[in-house]
């Protein structure tokens, strides 16, 4: 018990968004789960910036991983077979986002980052409109 209080204590901002997403992947569809993908994916992208800009090298190495990590998710979890012309754009759209933020990755420049999350953004909100509709 005293690790997780220790781990609580040192940051209890990600433990609770840990738990948070663990509760809500949990009863997730597949179109809830991309969509939590794309939160966590833009999320992640939006700190990347905020730690350029602030140097914190760290951080930014952290959530480049992890946006990457979250494309190469989203990518594998096409379905070409029945998704037809969307999956392959969509592939084409994942490629672009992991090579830009590589990019990025290498530069010092927040902005790219802000970039490729507002582009994001637009296709989470049709994911949003898609599960809603």
């Amino acid at each position: 018990m005293p690790g997780y209080a220790s781990a609580l204590r040192a940051d209890p901002e990600a433990t609770y968004r840990q738990i948070d997403l663990a509760g809500r992947t949990a009863a997730a569809d597949g179109a809830a789960l991309v969509q939590l993908l794309y939160e966590e994916l833009i999320r992640a992208l939006r700190v990347a910036a905020h730690a350029t800009e602030a140097r914190n090298y760290a951080l930014k190495s952290e959530k480049i991983t992890r946006a990457t990590a979250i494309v190469f998710a989203l990518e594998a979890g096409l379905d070409f077979d029945k998704g037809g012309d969307v999956s392959h754009t969509l592939a084409r759209l994942y490629r672009g986002a992991r090579s830009a933020i590589v990019e990025a990755s290498i530069e010092h420049d927040p902005q790219p980052f802000l970039d490729i999350a507002a582009n994001l953004e637009e296709i989470a909100d049709a994911w949003a409109q898609a599960r809603k509709g």
